[in-house]
């Protein structure tokens, strides 16, 4: 019996000591995206209201999930329904409702003379990866906030769908759609539309990712992208040079950030040669020159091994011509011609490896 108590005591030290080193640690969502919550909710743009209602947290599996989800089935004050209960958070609900504000009901009325009526989503919240294809980060659909919009409904009751207007439509309606996704590129900063790839070819993806910041704003990627007509440049912030831009919707915060300034600094090195310079004007070209005689109040140069140094006596004479070089060998010499020494030539090259 005490033996089994001493056991379980080990074990129950040794899975402290495990726990307090880390490894039954629950990862944890990035940091700002709980603060990017509470901040909208302190602007109390968002209101809870019979069609926005505050839920019950969502925590997991792993790291999905949302602090204060919101339960959206309206926006614009209920004059614009959604298809289905949306859950999403406080800044996706707000994006949503200056979205809509903003840029899709002035565009609904001049490209049709009506506003919209209601939104048909195709997903909100979902615990997924991106594309739902395994091995993918997570996305943002994890966390409330991303909302996949597959079309409108006008007041009158006509559909516009995404998978069908954008490519088949008339031409009000492909231009309603391209303008909308364009509109939306100035306020999410993610805006995935038909010709993006091969997963958005009947929906328009909005989301709110971090991508980092730029000297014009937030990193935004919006595919395909709209006209110039329809997007103009945004003012710059500063003089920086315009951020590169990246070829996927990255999210730095859950990638693990940029990539680190050494690694940019040997992505930019070239490890190339440098040219030669070129020949300066009034440079005279080295020439070689005869030694000069040592002067008789040379110090000794030379000393003996066996003996005592002893002071060689200062050269009065000019020094001696070099001792010409041996005649070359006679052309076709392959090989020394002194006979080898008795013994295994290979064995004593391998001894001196």
């Amino acid at each position: 019996m005490l033996r089994r108590l001493a056991l379980l005591t080990l074990s129950l030290s040794l899975a402290g000591l495990l726990a307090g080193c880390g490894l039954f640690e629950r990862p944890q969502r990035p940091a700002w995206r709980s603060a990017a919550d509470k901040a909208c909710m302190a602007r109390k743009t968002v209101a809870a209201s019979a069609y926005v209602q505050l839920a019950s947290a969502i925590d997991g599996p792993g790291i999905c999930g949302l602090e204060q989800p919101l339960k959206v089935t309206a926006l614009a004050d209920a004059t614009v329904t959604l298809n289905s209960t949306n859950t999403l958070n406080c800044p996706m609900t707000e994006a949503m409702e200056e979205w809509l504000r903003d840029v899709v009901q002035p565009i609904a009325m001049a490209r049709f003379g009506q506003p919209v009526a209601q939104i048909d989503s195709m997903g909100a919240y979902s615990c997924r990866p991106i594309d739902n294809q395994r091995g993918n980060r997570l996305s943002e659909h994890s966390f409330g906030n991303a909302v996949d919009v597959g079309g409108f409904r006008l007041a009158d009751g006509r559909a516009i769908t995404v998978v069908k207007g954008w490519t088949r439509g008339n031409d009000q309606e492909k231009a309603f759609l391209r303008e909308v996704q364009a509109g939306a590129c100035n306020i999410f900063t993610t805006v995935l539309a038909p010709g993006s790839d091969p997963f958005h070819y009947n929906h328009i993806h909005l989301d709110l990712a971090m991508h980092g910041q730029t000297s014009d704003g937030p990193r935004r990627i919006c595919k395909p992208l709209p006209s110039p007509q329809l997007m103009p440049a945004p003012k710059k912030r500063d003089m920086l040079p315009p951020a590169p831009e990246i070829e996927d919707d990255i999210d730095i915060a859950q990638a693990g950030g940029l990539p680190s300034r050494n690694a940019m600094a040997m992505g930019s090195l070239n490890f190339g040669l440098p040219p030669a310079p070129p020949p300066r004007a009034n440079a005279s070209p080295i020439q070689s020159a005869a030694l000069a005689p040592p002067t008789p109040a040379a110090a000794p140069i030379a000393a003996s091994v066996a003996g005592p140094p002893t002071a060689l006596a200062p050269l009065s004479r000019a020094p001696a011509p070099p001792t010409p070089l041996p005649p070359s060998r006679p052309p076709g010499f392959a090989r020394s011609e002194r006979p080898m020494p008795p013994g295994d030539i290979t064995g004593s090259i391998g001894a001196r490896r």
